[in-house]
């Protein structure tokens, strides 16, 4: 099994390669290495016991594998294939499919990693190619929103690599194990890389602009696999040092308030949807023993709700609410968006429940609060007016293929977790998605309030990682002195 794991993490770049020599099948070569990752994520899944492989003894460099990993690689490889039959009558170049395989070989490299060097060296490549990705239409505001992810990203991981070297010389070892007996500060240059890589709590405020003004194919594998890079080392961490897990926790817990607070009062489709990204990728940190599941379940919701908010008439909900949208497109939203708000026979309903029941109590009440924030948000969707259309083209064959592959597996994966459907559990999401829409309805959907957009102006974005540094430098002293 170390031989294939091997093997498989260099597919995909071996792929991406190639495909700049036999352009002509560039999305056959795409869909063969996604279904490379598929199979290879199903035997991971059926292992019985963890796979730990030390690539070099001396200093810690070592690859963990186990069914946590399985739904990050599951994730990974389903949002990218949908992404390929997306773009398969669009017209895009050898070029972006070959970024896609290595952005897609890059983040599984990172899901496999429990060790601070070689992430590094994974999250700087998905880093690379994720912005050449958000510059491939060549405008002007591609280009310089795609220079600022890089800027962001880059500085994020200078500090990264400073904490791993302050580990390296605490614990001689790039282990993950060696945050155990790291000083506060390592740790906090580390946490601060991770959570701006993931997008998670002030950290992210990168990510609206970004996810919101990408392309759609690409702001679906960003949001739906991109910043899972940066979040699962932070679960990983968490499960393998005991003292890290409640700061994880907690930044889990403030995230998923701070994205639904933004995307409840959103009046742009796709800037809800990346505010919301932030939220949810907050409910996969606040219970980590299962975030596996529940970031499967919002990689394919969230990959397949951009691609449907690229297929509206108009970003902007007032005019949404004037212009009534495809039947089609409009029972996708539906589903979509009942499925990332809880709703039984879809997998975010087992996800919710699996999730709440590995909640502490001090996070019950702020999770339950984010639970009904998302109910109201996704109500946008739910109440937009719809008609029939008669509209056929050839480009939507590839669109619906790829529905067919996010939303059948958000029904697929209902089956997870049937443990979950007792009474309780079902009555407990339905009023709280009930409750969302009475209060989308009597008052949000006719507030006026537009939340300022100066925290996510570049300066602030440099500017705030210093202040988060030390926010989280506090944390880590505070916790180390109890």
């Amino acid at each position: 099994m170390n031989a294939l794991t091997i093997a498989w993490i260099a597919f995909p770049f071996f792929i991406g390669f190639l495909i700049f020599l036999f352009p002509k099948i560039d999305r056959v070569l795409g869909v063969i290495a996604t279904f490379a990752s598929i199979e290879y994520a199903i035997l991971l899944f059926l292992q019985p016991s963890p796979l730990n492989y030390q690539l070099l003894d001396s200093f810690g460099v070592t690859l963990i594998l186990d069914q946590l990993t399985s739904y990050f690689i599951l994730t990974n490889a389903l949002v990218t294939l949908a992404v390929l039959f997306y773009c398969w009558q669009r017209g895009k170049s050898a070029f972006f499919y070959g970024q896609l395989l290595i952005l897609h070989g890059s983040v599984n490299a990172a899901f496999a990693c429990a060790d601070l060097i070689s992430l590094y060296v994974a999250l700087e490549v998905s880093g690379i190619a994720a912005f050449l990705l958000i510059a491939y239409p060549r405008s002007d505001r591609t280009l310089w929103v795609a220079l600022r992810y890089l800027f962001v990203s880059n500085t994020a991981m200078l500090f990264y690599l400073i904490g791993a070297v302050l580990v390296y010389r605490a614990s001689h070892s790039f282990s993950f194990a060696g945050l155990g007996n790291a000083p506060p500060e390592a740790i906090a240059l580390i946490f601060l890389g991770l959570l701006v890589k993931g997008g998670i709590f002030l950290s992210g405020l990168w990510l609206p602009l970004t996810h919101s003004e990408s392309e759609t194919p690409v702001s679906a594998i960003l949001s739906g696999v991109v910043v899972k890079a940066g979040v699962y080392p932070l679960i990983r961490c968490a499960l393998m040092v005991e003292e890290v897990e409640p700061i994880v926790r907690f930044f889990g817990v403030v995230t998923a308030l701070l994205g639904v607070f933004f995307a409840v009062f959103e009046k742009d489709s796709k800037r809800m949807l990346a505010f919301h990204t932030i939220s949810q990728l907050g409910f996969i940190l606040a219970a980590p023993v299962v975030g596996g599941f529940y970031a499967l379940t919002h990689g394919l919701v969230k990959a397949a709700l951009f691609m449907l908010a690229g297929r509206l008439p108009s970003r902007s909900f007032k005019e949404l609410q004037e212009r009534p949208i495809d039947r089609q497109i409009w029972i996708a939203l539906v589903i979509a968006s009942f499925s990332i708000s809880g709703f039984p026979m879809l997998a975010g309903f087992g996800a919710k429940i699996l999730t709440s029941k590995n909640f502490l109590p001090w996070q019950e009440v702020a999770m339950n609060i984010a639970a009904l924030g998302t109910a109201i948000s996704f109500a946008k969707f739910i109440f937009l007016p719809f008609k029939n259309s008669e509209e056929k083209s050839e480009i939507q064959r590839g669109f619906w293929a790829a529905m067919l592959i996010l939303l059948g597996g958000l029904i697929a994966a209902n089956s997870v977790y049937y443990e979950a459907y007792t009474w309780g559990n079902v009555i407990k999401p339905i009023a709280t998605i009930v409750v969302g829409w009475g209060l989308y309805l009597t008052i949000f959907k006719r507030a006026s309030v537009k939340l300022p957009r100066v925290v996510e102006e570049f300066e602030h974005l440099i500017g705030g990682m210093t202040l988060m540094s030390m926010f989280i430098f506090w944390i880590v002293l505070i916790r180390s002195n109890l």
